[in-house]
C-alpha cells in the first residue's frame, strides 16, 4: 500500500524486494494472511479505491516499511485498506484518527507478534526428533496454531474494548473522557543499570520477564491498568487513590519477599492527566516519575494530592493525632473507630527537576494494632 519513488525500500517479510524471498516465509505468510501476493502497492490503491498518499500513510501508520513497486500486497490488504478508508468516507472517523487508528493498532499487534514469536513459538518449534529442522515444523504448528490464536485474540480485545467502554461511559464530562483524574504510579527496579552489567543476557531476561509478570498481576488483580512496562520500569494508573496505593505497597512487599528480585521504589502522584492512544501524559506522570526516582528504596512516596485524595476518602489519616482522636470519640459514643488501611507521613520538602518544590508523603500500610 505504500509508494517509494526511488524503488528502494525493505519487504514487509525482510527480504530485498529485488531478491527471492525464502520460499517458506513466502508460504508462512500466505497462510497467515489466507491470501497471495498479487498487487503493487499503486494497484493496491487502485483497486480499493483509494489515493497513493492516504494508502501510504495508512501502511506506515502500521509501522511497515516501503515495499518500492514489488508485489508485496494481497486481498487482505486491499480489503483492510477499504475498510478504514469508508469509515472516513461515511464520516465515522476523520482522516488523522484514522491514521491514529492504524498507528495504535501496529504498535500494539507488533509487539503482540514479536513476543509470540520470540517466546512462544521459537519454543514450540524446537525439532521434536533427531534430523528435524526447525523449519520442517514451522509450518504445521502455525497451521494448527493461527484460529486458536486469533480467537484468543479477539476475545480479549472486545474484553478489554468493553472495560474501556465501561470507564468512559462513567465519565462526569465530555472533557474528562481525555483529560481526567487519576493515580499514576512508577515502580522502578533499584540498581538495574548496574544488574546489566554482572548478569548475563539470559538471566537479565528472565529477571525483567518476572518482574513485568508479577508487576502486570498484582495491577490486574487490584483494579489498576498497567499502561506500559520498560524493562526495569511499570506505569500503571487508577481511577481510585486506595487502588493505586494498595498495588504499590503489594508490589514492594512482594518484590521484598523474592530473593532474586533487586529492590524496588515506586512514586506516586494524583491529578489531571491525559491519555491517548493507551498512554498517559500530562505533569501529573512527571511528578510521579520524579517521585519514583527520590524515594528511598522498597518505600512508596506520593505527592500532596495523593495523599490529600487518600484523607478525603477516609483511606489514611491526616495524621496519627487524628486517629487517635477519632478512636477516642467513637469510644465515648460506644461506636467502632475507624480503620485506615494507610498511613502517611510528611516528607521534608524538596526541589524536583522541571516541577518546582514538592512534599513528598512517604506512604505505609497500617497495621491491625494501629488501624
Amino acid at each position: 500500500m505504500t509508494v517509494d519513488d526511488t524503488g528502494s525500500g525493505a519487504d514487509t517479510n525482510g527480504a530485498d524486494p529485488g531478491g527471492d524471498p525464502h520460499p517458506l516465509a513466502v508460504r508462512l505468510e500466505a497462510l497467515i494472511l489466507g491470501a497471495e501476493r498479487r498487487y503493487t502497492p499503486f494497484q493496491a490503491a487502485r483497486t480499493a479505491g483509494v489515493s497513493m498518499e492516504l494508502a501510504t500513510r495508512f501502511w506506515r501508520a502500521m509501522g511497515f516499511a516501503d515495499v518500492g513497486q514489488a508485489k508485496a500486497f494481497t486481498e487482505a490488504d486491499v480489503l483492510a485498506l477499504r475498510r478504514l478508508a469508508g469509515l472516513v468516507e461515511a464520516g465515522l472517523l476523520s482522516e488523522a484518527m484514522a491514521v491514529q487508528v492504524a498507528r495504535s493498532t501496529g504498535q500494539t499487534t507488533a509487539r503482540l507478534a514479536e513476543w509470540q514469536i520470540d517466546s512462544f513459538l521459537e519454543g514450540l518449534t524446537e525439532p521434536p526428533e533427531p534430523g528435524m529442522t526447525r523449519t520442517e515444523v514451522t509450518y504445521p504448528i502455525i497451521e494448527l496454531l493461527l484460529p486458536e490464536l486469533e480467537e484468543f485474540l479477539v476475545y480479549v480485545w472486545r474484553r478489554q474494548l468493553a472495560a474501556s467502554a465501561g470507564r468512559v461511559v462513567q465519565a462526569a464530562d465530555d472533557e474528562e473522557m481525555v483529560d481526567r483524574r487519576l493515580a499514576v504510579g512508577f515502580a522502578d527496579l533499584v540498581g538495574f543499570t548496574r544488574l546489566t552489567r554482572r548478569m548475563e543476557e539470559e538471566e537479565l531476561g528472565e529477571l525483567v520477564e518476572a518482574f513485568e509478570t508479577t508487576a502486570a498481576d498484582l495491577v490486574a488483580a487490584h483494579g489498576g491498568r498497567l499502561i506500559k512496562t520498560l524493562g526495569d520500569e511499570v506505569l500503571y494508573a487508577a481511577d481510585d487513590a486506595g487502588v493505586a496505593a494498595e498495588i504499590a505497597l503489594r508490589l514492594i512487599e512482594t518484590m521484598a519477599n523474592d530473593e532474586t528480585m533487586p529492590e524496588l521504589r515506586v512514586g506516586i502522584a494524583f491529578g489531571t492527566v491525559t491519555t491517548r492512544m493507551g498512554d498517559v501524559f500530562g505533569t501529573t506522570v512527571n511528578l510521579a516519575s520524579r517521585l519514583t526516582s527520590i524515594a528511598p528504596r522498597d518505600a512508596v512516596l506520593v505527592d500532596t494530592d495523593f495523599a490529600q485524595e487518600l484523607i478525603r476518602t477516609a483511606e489514611a489519616p491526616a495524621s496519627e493525632a487524628e486517629a487517635a482522636e477519632a478512636a477516642a470519640a467513637a469510644e465515648k459514643e460506644g461506636e467502632e473507630p475507624p480503620v485506615y488501611r494507610f498511613a502517611l507521613q510528611p516528607m521534608w520538602q524538596r526541589p524536583v527537576r522541571g516541577l518546582g518544590v514538592v512534599e513528598p508523603w512517604l506512604l505505609t500500610r497500617r497495621s491491625e494494632a494501629t488501624a
